[in-house]
């Protein structure tokens, strides 16, 4: 593996930015440049206003920059990352080398994008920026981070080039971080890739400096982002966002000359574009993917790939798909061989590959996606068929779904014919994947209410905390009291499709899916009851209680009251702002009421 430095000086240095602006002052670019003219100074200035350090607002957006080039010796080497000070492990530049790069069969002449994920290597400290912790609350459960992955976006520039002994330029500029905003980091990668080729490190060191002065990645507020001279507007969503809904669309009434890229959407992908061959089977596959049943999808070219992978991963949203997924996994990946192995069975996992080797290695899995070439937005590919998986021979195999796997619902008609008369018409894709997602998030909400339902059943009545005594405890979730609950409140209330609905509830209450989303439930749960306890706590008169108790009892009681608060701040809990306040002053009241000597103790002790 080479690691070579970064040819250009310091990230202190002020000259290659100086060079990029008179660059971009050159071609006429809009005024926002990376000295940072940005439209909004106070929100620019937010992060320095905030106190952070060099480097901090970068951190904030992206974990680095690196460039991976084709070595004749070394083979594929990460040249440079940026900033400099970027900690990666030899394991984890190993995986983005071979994953920065499509394999050589993909024949992907000129410029490609796409996306890849990979596990943090197990050696180094699992440290998430400070800020973003606080802001991963307020995101929908969708689009928080896993700490244990990195997402790597890439831009892979092949041309022919005479001058070079393989007679190739060959060259990704990649961007790892652990926000998954897909749609964001490509459209920020098309911006800056193309001019990266051709000016550099300067160019490089110049736009990474204009992200460290990005304001953090607030959910639910506008931001104005420049880059190289381009301002980007986006607004990334938040949990209170009605699903299904992108607000970015009513803050553009207003004419903003100084905006040059308004993004309505931070992570979604063309869903229509993606499942265009497969549309007749994307109810089935939306049972596979919400069961968290192994599949792979075998694709012509990376971009593919990793688009038709992400494209499955969002078709539950807004559900969380819990298990792992690769949206572009070579035979080189670090876990190669636990994804490949006939010891066991296949894991909960969606594969996204190319190498046609993957077609004889992973022909045990029980469903395999093969596609074709995605077609450009209002050609339709001929509708793939659903195969047994003996047929599957070769990645040359014509296109189709292989599996021997029976839906438990019975197809929706509807949903088809709407695409097809879509199709028909020369509906433009966006159209198309709006009534997609539409039709998946109304099919995963009817799927999901009575299992909402049911669990909010578990929560103890308010009339039984008491301030005195533990938060109660949640009731057990009963899977025979919850198939109880479908035939008067089951989906029928808001779907129209039949089909075996109980046999899909079962199934999925032994997935990772459920597993993981009744875990972040009962989570959310204990803490509601955590901040109602606080509530009824406050409400008590506490310094009478201390009349009537010993100093040893009343000492203890100032210590459990200020853990509470501590737990309160730590966890997030969601208390109203007058409770805690109203705690503070309570513990006040009864330390004052104490003898000094232990007043002077207990004011000591932790926060007040």
């Amino acid at each position: 593996m080479a690691l070579r430095g970064l040819a250009a000086s310091g990230p202190s240095s002020r000259g290659p930015l100086d060079e990029a602006v008179a660059a971009a002052e050159e071609r006429g670019a809009p005024a926002v440049l990376a000295t940072g003219g940005a439209p909004e100074d106070d929100e620019e200035d937010e992060g320095r206003g905030r106190g952070l350090l060099r480097w901090d607002g970068f951190s904030a957006w992206l974990h680095c920059v690196c460039v991976v080039g084709f070595d004749l010796e070394l083979g594929q080497a990460v040249e440079v990352i940026y900033p400099q000070h970027s900690k990666l492990t030899d394991k984890e530049k190993t995986n983005i080398c071979y994953l920065s790069f499509p394999d050589s069969n993909s024949g992907c002449l000129g410029d490609t994008q796409f996306c890849f994920r990979f596990r943090q290597s197990s050696g180094r400290r699992v440290s998430l920026h400070c800020l973003l912790d606080h802001y991963d609350k307020d995101l929908p459960v969708y689009l928080k981070k896993d700490p244990a992955y990195f997402y790597g976006y890439v831009y892979f520039r092949q041309v022919r080039d005479k001058s070079l002994k393989r007679g190739y330029f060959q060259k990704s500029l990649v961007l790892i971080s652990k926000l998954p905003y897909i749609h964001f980091f490509h459209t920020v990668l098309k911006q800056i890739a193309p001019e990266y080729f051709e000016k550099s490190e300067p160019y490089l060191e110049a736009a990474c400096n204009d992200v460290d002065r990005w304001p953090a990645p607030v959910p639910g507020k506008t931001l104005h982002l420049p880059i190289m001279g381009v301002v980007m507007k986006v607004r990334i969503p938040t949990c209170h966002d009605k699903p299904g809904t992108t607000q970015i669309a009513q803050l553009t009434q207003q004419a903003d000359t100084h905006i040059s890229v308004i993004l309505p959407t931070v992570h979604e992908v063309d869903l229509f574009r993606c499942f265009c061959p497969v549309f007749l089977h994307s109810q089935m596959l939306w049972e596979l993917v919400l069961l968290g049943e192994p599949l792979v999808v075998m694709a012509p070219s990376p971009s593919e790939s990793s688009e038709t992978v992400l494209a499955l991963v969002n078709c539950i949203s807004p559900l969380k798909y819990f298990s792992d997924f690769r949206p572009y996994f070579t035979i080189h990946d670090s876990e190669f061989k636990e994804y490949t192995t006939r010891t066991q069975a296949p894991p909960s996992v969606i594969l996204g590959v190319t190498n046609p080797f993957f077609a004889k290695t992973l022909q045990h899995w029980p469903h395999i996606i093969r596609i074709g070439d995605l077609k450009p937005a209002g050609e339709i590919p001929k509708q793939v068929k659903v195969k047994k998986l003996k047929n599957l021979k070769t990645l040359d195999s014509k296109p189709g779904v292989y599996t021997s796997y029976k839906p438990y619902l019975n197809r929706d008609e509807e949903i088809i014919k709407q695409l097809q008369k879509g199709v028909q018409q020369k509906r433009p894709s966006e159209a198309q994947s709006v009534i997609l997602r539409r039709y998946f998030l109304e099919l995963t909400q009817s799927f999901i209410i009575p299992l909402e339902r049911y669990v909010a059943s578990l929560m103890p009545l308010q009339k039984s905390i008491s301030p005195w005594k533990s938060p109660p405890q949640l009731r057990q979730f009963l899977p025979e009291e919850f198939m109880k609950t479908l035939e008067k409140t089951g989906p029928q209330l808001t779907s129209r499709i039949k089909g075996d609905w109980i046999g899909l509830y079962r199934h999925f209450l032994k997935s990772p899916n459920f597993d993981g989303w009744f875990k972040t439930r009962r989570k959310e749960m204990t803490q509601k009851l955590e901040a109602l306890h606080l509530e009824v706590l406050c409400e008590e008169d506490l310094l009478l209680w201390t009349q009537k108790h010993t100093e040893v009892e009343t000492v203890d009681l100032v210590l459990k009251l200020k853990n509470k608060l501590l737990q309160a701040d730590r966890e997030h809990l969601p208390v109203k702002p007058d409770t805690m306040e109203k705690l503070r002053t309570h513990i006040d009241a009864i330390i004052l009421a104490l003898p000094e000597d232990l007043q002077g103790i207990l004011l000591k002790t932790g926060m007040t």
